[in-house]
């Protein structure tokens, strides 16, 4: 990517922390990049480059993007990308409302990875739904790319760090 700096080479996700608070800044942010069959497991603490459709949507150009972003007040966004196209976008605690260019495409998947996709009370209480939303938006992940997001493979994937330009 153009404007991206190496910073060598973290095994485990707990590892990327702490270079991300140091080295990301309001014009960079700190990545790690795991090669994982075929695919490459990103890591952004204290980031949002995964789900910024300025980078994504010029990124997933002649391939699939799949992206999950929370932050620590539990703001939520699961994105599907393909081919310079946002097909899915949703907020996992509002999984019925759904956008992109095939926001139903995806219903049944949904569904058998644990989402709730019926309308609720926006004020209820949602922290019964905050544990399981990440686990089903890995589920979701999954089914897209077939590849298990696991605390072992978190834990052992050796990540090429580096900083890039905020969008």
């Amino acid at each position: 990517m153009p404007g991206a700096m190496g910073h060598g080479r973290i095994v485990g996700v707990d590892g990327l922390s702490g270079p991300a608070y140091e080295l990301s800044g309001p014009s960079r942010m700190f990545v790690g990049a795991a090669a994982v069959d075929g695919w490459t497991l990103t890591v952004e603490f204290n980031g949002c480059l995964g789900v910024t459709d300025q980078v994504m949507l010029l990124l997933s150009r002649g391939r699939r993007i799949v992206s999950h972003f929370l932050d620590v007040n539990a703001v939520d966004r699961f994105c599907w990308y393909e081919d310079g196209d946002l097909r899915l976008d949703f907020q996992p605690l509002f999984a019925e409302e759904r956008y992109g260019s095939r926001p139903d495409e995806l219903l049944a998947e949904m569904r058998e990875s644990g989402f709730d996709l019926a309308e609720r009370d926006e004020d209820g209480d949602h922290d019964a739904y905050y544990a399981a939303l990440t686990g089903a938006s890995f589920a979701l992940a999954h089914r897209l790319t077939g590849i298990r997001l696991t605390p072992e493979l978190f834990a052992t994937a050796e990540f090429r760090c580096g900083t890039l330009p905020r969008g």
